[in-house]
C-alpha cells in the first residue's frame, strides 16, 4: 500500500504518460476517476497520520503479532494473533475469531493503515480472542459492489479451510501463523465485525452465508455480527446527515459521491439493498442471520440510517441490539481517531464503553 508521497508521484507519472485522459469524477482530497478507468487515491493532510502503513511483524508487541497472508481464495488478509493463551484446568481454552471488514466507503482505505492497526491490535487483546482476520477488500469504482461482499464471503470460506486443515486444497493454511490460529481458535464462535462501510458488509456477508445455510460453512459457525457505525445510507438525506458535523473522513460530499461510485454501474438511486437500511433488511428476510450488535454514534452523520437499520431488523424478527454512544464530538468512527481518544476524556470514556459493549456481546455468544 503506497504512502501519500508515493501516490502523488505515481499520479504525476500517469498524467505524463497519458496526457489525454479526462477527469470524470472526483471526491475532494480523496479520489479522482478518469476516462481511461484509472483512479488516483489521495487523502487530506489531516488524515495522513492515519494512513501510514504499519508493516507486519513476527515479534510480539503488546501481546500481538501481525501477519499478511494470501489466502488462496482470491483475497488477502491481515492476521492479528494474540500471544497469551488462556489456561483452564483441562488445558488450553479455545477462543473466538473475529473476521474484520475495514471502512472507507468501499472506495478507499486498507487494513494495514495505522487507523485500523492502532485499534484492532489492542482489541484482539482486550477481547481475548484467538485472532482477528482483517480482509483486504477490493475497492470501487474499479471493483463495484458486490465485489467487496464476494471478498468477505471468500474470507469466510478461507476460515473454513483453516478450520478443516485443508492444506492439500489450500496451501495458505499451512503457514506457521495460520497453524497458530488453528491451534488457538474456537471455530464454532466466528464473529464478523466492521467499521462504517465494513459494518454494511457485515450485514451483507452474514446474509449471504445465511442464505447458503450453516452446512456450507461447516465446521465453522457464524455466531454474531458487530456493526460499528455502519455506513448505511437511506434513499433521502436524513436529519443527521444534514445537521451533524463532518469529520476528516466523512463530509456531505463523501456521503453523496462514494456510495454512487460503489454501487453497481447504472444505479441511479441511493435506495439499493446493498447499502440502504430498510432495503438491506428486506433483502435478508429469508436469510438466517446471527445475533447482531449495532454501535451508533450520536453525532454521526449516518446516525439516523443506523438506527433505522436496527429498528428494521427488530421488526423483521432478527436478533439485534443497538447501542448509542452519546456526547459532543462523538461522531463517525470516533474510536479510530486515537488523537481524540487520548486527549478528550469524553471520547476516551465512550471508546472504553464501545469496547466493553463489543466484549460483552462476544462473551455472551
Amino acid at each position: 500500500m503506497a504512502t501519500l508521497p508515493h501516490m502523488a508521484e505515481a499520479k504525476e507519472q500517469r498524467e505524463a504518460a497519458n496526457p489525454g485522459r479526462v477527469l470524470v469524477e472526483s471526491v475532494t482530497d480523496w479520489i479522482r476517476v478518469y476516462s481511461d478507468g484509472s483512479v488516483d487515491r489521495l487523502g487530506p493532510p489531516e488524515a495522513a497520520p492515519f494512513m501510514v502503513v504499519v508493516p507486519p511483524y513476527d515479534e510480539p508487541r503488546d501481546g500481538v503479532t501481525v501477519h499478511d497472508l494470501a489466502t488462496g481464495r482470491g483475497v488477502d488478509v491481515r492476521l492479528y494473533l494474540t500471544v497469551e493463551e488462556t489456561k483452564t484446568t483441562s488445558g488450553r481454552q479455545r477462543r473466538p475469531v473475529l473476521l474484520h471488514f475495514h471502512g472507507g466507503a468501499f472506495c478507499v482505505s486498507h487494513p494495514a493503515w495505522s487507523l485500523y492497526h492502532h485499534f484492532y491490535a489492542r482489541l484482539a487483546v482486550e477481547l481475548n480472542v484467538a485472532g482477528i482476520v482483517s480482509v483486504v477488500l477490493p475497492l470501487a469504482p474499479e471493483h463495484r459492489l458486490p465485489a467487496a461482499i464476494d471478498a468477505g464471503h471468500a474470507a469466510l470460506l478461507w476460515l473454513r479451510d483453516v478450520a478443516s486443515g485443508c492444506s492439500g486444497v489450500n496451501d495458505s493454511v499451512a503457514h506457521p501463523a495460520v497453524e497458530r490460529l488453528r491451534g488457538a481458535a474456537d471455530f464454532s464462535r466466528v464473529f464478523l465485525i466492521g467499521d462504517s462501510a465494513g459494518g454494511v458488509l457485515v450485514h451483507n456477508v452474514a446474509a449471504r452465508a445465511g442464505e447458503s445455510g450453516a452446512e456450507s460453512l461447516d465446521p465453522i459457525r457464524l455466531t454474531g455480527g458487530v456493526l460499528l457505525h455502519p455506513g448505511f445510507i437511506g434513499p433521502e438525506k436524513s436529519r443527521s446527515e444534514l445537521e451533524n458535523p463532518p469529520t476528516p473522513f466523512m463530509t456531505q460530499e463523501t456521503v453523496d459521491k462514494f456510495v454512487m461510485l460503489a454501487l453497481p454501474v447504472g444505479t441511479t438511486s441511493r435506495d439499493h439493498p446493498y447499502t440502504s437500511p430498510a432495503a438491506a433488511v428486506r433483502a435478508a428476510e429469508g436469510a438466517r442471520l446471527p445475533p447482531i450488535l449495532v454501535m451508533v454514534a450520536e453525532e454521526d452523520m449516518l446516525r439516523d440510517a443506523q438506527v433505522e437499520y436496527g429498528e428494521a431488523m427488530a421488526c423483521a424478527g432478527k436478533a439485534v441490539e443497538t447501542v448509542v454512544s452519546r456526547g459532543r464530538g462523538i461522531g463517525h468512527v470516533f474510536y479510530l481517531n486515537w488523537f481524540a481518544v487520548e486527549s478528550d476524556p469524553v471520547a476516551a470514556a465512550r471508546a472504553r464503553e464501545l469496547v466493553h459493549a463489543v466484549k460483552s456481546f462476544v462473551d455472551s455468544h
